[in-house]
């Protein structure tokens, strides 16, 4: 089988594109500073992003139903099941500990989750350039988080944990339908993915309604729903076919280096000497994550296809 060679140019851009516009959620809650729940938020922003990304992907749509006889249903499920836990966490996180904290631990924890999960899956090696970049990124955002201080709820940090391991469970399944179905268009997967996963949080939408009446709540549900959800998975699903899974989840780690630059220089927060190495630490990181980490080697006998090999499936347009 042919070798793929990983690199920036074979979609750890797009990746990283995805991850910054993620970076703009936090600041984008603060400067809308609207009264709608964060469960209600979710839902609005899954639904709508999942909606337009649909109505794109519409014409793939219909190929979706003969996939799923074909293996397709699981992974589905499970970025599903992935995405309604992720925001499900992720916001009771963020209501617990506050917005900054709890995107700097689920990032923080999500590049060894997507490692260990890529490698438990599809027996994708784990490289030395993984291990160091995503070794350095980790240290960045454990520095990120030291100016918050003590006193931080264990059970906020417990769900940002978990919010994390979703982002590997999702990275992972994704990666995994584009080489076991080649055929399938990603983002029309994704579309579902997203809908689905908006169902168990449907509660919230329908009981909190009131703060609909404020255009800065319509407006941040625009930018959620049509940027950061709906243009990101687009991305994302474009990117992660020619990058390595172990790589999406260090790369990811440019969500809360955004989302501190945003409050700099946006909110003007104050970022101490400790968090602006952390910082450059997690950019070091990004950087080393986007070199080539393989080469091609000649071929041996093995029952299992390498990391390599499961990235050669073709190019998509999540």
């Amino acid at each position: 089988m042919r070798q793929q060679k990983y690199g920036f140019s074979g979609g750890a851009g797009l990746i990283l594109g995805a991850a910054l516009l993620w970076g703009t959620v936090g600041p984008a809650q603060a400067l809308a500073d609207t009264s709608l729940g964060p469960a209600a938020l979710g839902a609005w922003r899954l639904l709508v992003g999942g909606a337009v990304l649909g109505a794109l992907a519409r014409r793939h749509l219909r190929a979706l139903l003969p996939a799923m006889r074909q293996g397709l249903a699981r992974p589905l499920l499970i970025c599903a099941v992935a995405t309604a836990v992720f925001q499900a966490a992720f916001l009771y996180s963020a209501a617990r500990t506050g917005a900054a904290l709890a995107t700097v631990v689920a990032l923080g924890a999500a590049p060894a989750a997507t490692g260990l999960i890529a490698r438990s899956v599809n027996g994708e090696r784990l490289t030395r350039t993984w291990l160091v970049s995503t070794a350095a990124a980790v240290t960045g955002c454990a520095l990120l988080l030291a100016p918050t201080g003590a006193g931080v709820d264990v059970l906020g940090l417990l769900a940002a944990t978990v919010s994390g391991v979703c982002y590997g469970l999702y990275a992972v399944h994704a990666k995994q339908l584009t080489t076991d179905h080649p055929h399938v268009h990603l983002p029309a997967v994704s579309a579902l993915s997203l809908l689905l996963g908006a169902v168990p949080l449907v509660p919230w939408m329908a009981t909190d309604t009131a703060a609909l009446a404020q255009p800065a709540t319509l407006y941040l549900i625009a930018w959620l729903g049509l940027v950061t959800t709906a243009l990101a998975y687009w991305l994302f699903s474009a990117g992660i076919p020619a990058t390595s899974a172990a790589a999406v989840g260090t790369l990811s780690l440019a969500e809360p280096l955004a989302a501190s630059f945003l409050g700099v220089f946006v909110l003007h927060e104050h970022l101490t000497t400790t968090a602006a190495l952390g910082s450059l630490l997690i950019f070091g990181g990004l950087a080393a994550a986007c070199l080539p980490t393989s080469r091609a080697r000649p071929a041996t006998t093995r029952t299992e296809p390498s990391a390599d090999e499961l990235a050669a499936g073709g190019s998509f347009i999540r």
